[in-house]
């Protein structure tokens, strides 16, 4: 059973796996998947089409799959995949990928540390 803080703010489109904690006044968006046992810290920010793997840990304000900081940007259904067991640590930033059906991609069991920033369209391995 998932545990979801009272503060948080969860869109009634996401889908949420089993075993997830969400802290206290996280946000998480409507095209936002997040996998089994991951744990949302209070203050974390999950958006856009983004799929979360799982296992995952998602420390206080965080901000993912938020849209391409790229000026080429025109729409379209951009997004982020984080693979299983990665660790997205305090203030880290990944965004949306450029052009439509583009992703920017963590891989699994990645430990990316605070204050990082994954730009549009990268592909960070396992």
């Amino acid at each position: 059973m998932s545990l979801i803080h009272p503060t948080a703010v969860v869109s009634p489109g996401a889908k949420i796996g089993n075993d997830v904690e969400i802290g206290a006044f996280a946000v998480i968006g409507p095209e936002v998947t997040i996998g089994d046992r991951t744990r949302v810290m209070s203050h974390a920010c999950l958006d856009g089409w983004t799929t979360i793997g799982a296992g995952c840990e998602i420390y206080p304000f965080a901000c993912i799959g938020t849209l391409t900081q790229d000026l080429k940007y025109k729409g379209g259904r951009a997004g982020v995949s984080v693979g299983d067991n990665t660790t997205l640590r305090e203030y880290v930033t990944v965004n949306t990928g450029t052009g439509d059906g583009e992703i920017t991609s963590v891989g699994a069991g990645c430990l990316i540390l605070a204050y990082c920033h994954v730009a549009h369209n990268c592909a960070v391995g396992n």
